[in-house]
C-alpha cells in the first residue's frame, strides 16, 4: 500500500472519530418509548412493523387527507409515540345551555380542524361558544395493557358517591349507544369464559376509558375517530369527508372513500395494541423508593393507581397481566383550576380522566425538550401540574404542599422515574 493510501486511511480514520465526537450518543433503551412489547410472533412483529408505518406516514392532500385537517400524520403528534408538542393542540368548543351542554355540530363541532388543504377554508371557533379545551396529544405507549382491563375492574374501582370518605369519587364515563359504538366493541369483541368482557353496553352506555374525559371506548374507536377529526381521511367506519359547515359549502375530494383501508387500521390499531409500556429508571434508587413512599403518603394514588390487571386477550403478552399505569382510567373533578367550559359524554366540565403518569419523565424528550403537561399542556414542570390540582386531588396538593423541600424533591424524583 502506498503511503500516500496510508495517510488517506489515516486521515479518514481521524475525521471519523472526530465525527462520533460530536455526534450525541444514541438514547439507551430506557430512554425512549417506541417498541413492541415483549412476547410477540414472527407474524406479529411483521403486524407491528406495518402499523408503525402506517402510522407515521405522512397523508397528502392526493391521497385524501382533508380537506379539513389537524397534522398530516399520526407520529405527528404522538412523536416517537410519546406526548405531543402544543403547536400540534387539539381545540374543542361547546355550549353550555337550558338543555345541557351542546356540542355544536351545526357549526362543525366539537373539534376544530384548524388547517386546510390549499384552496379551502380552516374552522375558527364560533361566536357563542361558551366552553373551549385545548387538548395535548397523550403518549400512545401501552394502550394495549389500558384496553385490556375489564369493564368490570373499572366499575370496581368507581366511587361515584364517596361511599369511602376519602374525598375521591371516581365514576366510569358513560356513553350513549350508537352505530359506531356498536360496531367498534363488536369488532374487537374478546370471548372468554362465557362471553365478552369489555365493550358490553350497561343499560344501554358503554364505558369510555381513551381520551381527555374518556369517550373512547377501544383503539379502534380512538383510531378511527382520529383518522377522521385529525386528519380528514375516512374510513368503512366512518366513510364520510369532513367539511367547513361554518361556510356552508359541502366539500370532498376526488380520492375514493375509504381513503384507509380496513387492513391499514387493523395494523395501525395492532400497532397501538402492542406498543410496550414504558420504560422506569432508576426504580430501586433509595430516593426513588423514599419517593414513592411519600406518593403513597400524600395520597396521590386514590386516582394514580400503580397496579392494574388485563383481562382476557387473544394477544398473549397482553392476556391476564399486570402492569403500573397509575391511572384508574375514572373521570375525576379537577376543580375550578382545571375547568375550561367543555365536556363530553357524561362528565362535568371540571372532570377529567385520570392520565397514567407511567412514561411522564420522559415526556420532554417528545415535546422539543420541554414538558408540557395536563391536558392543555399549560404545566411546564411537575411542580406546576401538582399546583393546579384541585376539587378531589385538593387534599393531596395540600399533603404535598406540607412536605419539607428535601421530601418534595424526592417525590418529584419518582415521578421522573416513571
Amino acid at each position: 500500500m502506498s503511503r500516500r493510501v496510508l495517510v488517506g486511511v489515516a486521515l479518514l480514520g481521524l475525521g471519523l472519530a472526530a465525527c462520533d465526537a460530536l455526534l450525541p450518543a444514541a438514547p439507551r433503551g430506557e430512554e425512549v418509548l417506541d417498541g413492541p412489547i415483549g412476547g410477540l410472533n414472527g407474524a406479529q412483529l411483521a403486524t407491528f412493523a406495518k402499523g408503525d408505518e402506517q402510522f407515521n406516514r405522512v397523508v397528502s392532500a392526493g391521497q385524501g387527507a382533508g380537506p379539513l385537517f389537524v397534522a398530516p400524520a399520526c407520529g405527528a403528534c404522538h412523536v416517537g409515540d410519546g406526548k405531543g408538542h402544543p403547536v400540534f393542540n387539539l381545540t374543542r368548543f361547546g355550549r353550555i345551555g337550558a338543555g345541557g351542554f351542546d356540542p355544536m355540530r351545526a357549526l362543525g363541532g366539537p373539534q376544530i380542524q384548524n388547517r386546510a388543504v390549499p384552496g379551502y377554508i380552516a374552522e375558527v371557533v364560533p361566536s357563542g361558544a361558551t366552553g373551549v379545551a385545548v387538548f395535548t396529544a397523550p403518549a400512545v405507549t401501552g394502550l394495549g395493557l389500558l384496553e385490556a382491563v375489564d369493564d368490570t375492574t373499572l366499575l370496581a374501582l368507581a366511587d361515584s358517591t364517596d361511599a369511602d370518605g376519602d374525598g375521591i369519587s371516581g365514576r366510569v364515563q358513560l356513553l350513549d349507544e350508537n352505530d359506531l359504538l356498536a360496531q367498534v366493541t363488536s369488532l374487537e369483541a374478546v370471548v372468554a369464559d362465557g362471553g365478552p368482557s369489555r365493550g358490553v353496553p350497561i343499560a344501554g352506555k358503554y364505558i369510555g376509558r381513551f381520551g381527555k374525559k374518556g369517550v373512547s371506548v377501544n383503539l379502534l374507536h380512538q383510531a378511527v375517530t382520529a383518522y377522521h377529526e385529525d386528519m380528514g381521511l375516512t374510513t368503512e367506519l366512518i366513510p364520510t369527508d369532513l367539511f367547513n359547515r361554518q361556510v356552508g359549502n359541502f366539500a370532498s375530494d376526488d380520492v375514493p372513500d375509504p381513503e384507509i383501508s380496513s387492513s391499514t387500521v387493523g395494523a395501525v390499531v395492532f400497532y397501538l395494541k402492542t406498543l410496550r409500556p414504558p420504560p422506569r429508571r432508576n426504580k430501586d434508587s433509595q430516593e426513588v423508593l423514599a419517593g414513592e413512599a411519600l406518593f403513597a403518603q400524600v395520597g396521590c394514588g386514590g386516582c394514580h393507581v400503580s397496579t392494574l390487571r388485563t383481562g382476557a386477550s387473544t394477544i398473549a403478552p397482553l392476556d391476564r397481566v399486570q402492569f403500573h399505569p397509575y391511572t384508574d382510567l375514572l373521570l375525576h373533578d379537577m376543580g375550578p383550576e382545571l375547568d375550561d367550559g367543555y365536556t363530553e359524554g357524561v362528565a362535568l366540565t371540571s372532570e377529567w380522566r385520570t392520565a397514567p403518569l407511567w412514561g411522564i419523565g420522559l415526556a420532554a424528550a417528545s415535546q422539543g425538550g420541554r414538558m408540557h403537561l395536563l391536558h392543555d399542556g399549560r404545566a411546564k414542570t411537575l411542580r406546576d401540574a401538582i399546583g393546579f390540582h384541585g376539587g378531589e386531588s385538593a387534599a393531596s396538593r395540600a399533603a404535598f404542599n406540607g412536605l419539607t423541600p428535601v421530601e418534595q424533591a424526592l417525590l418529584i424524583r419518582f415521578l421522573e422515574s416513571l
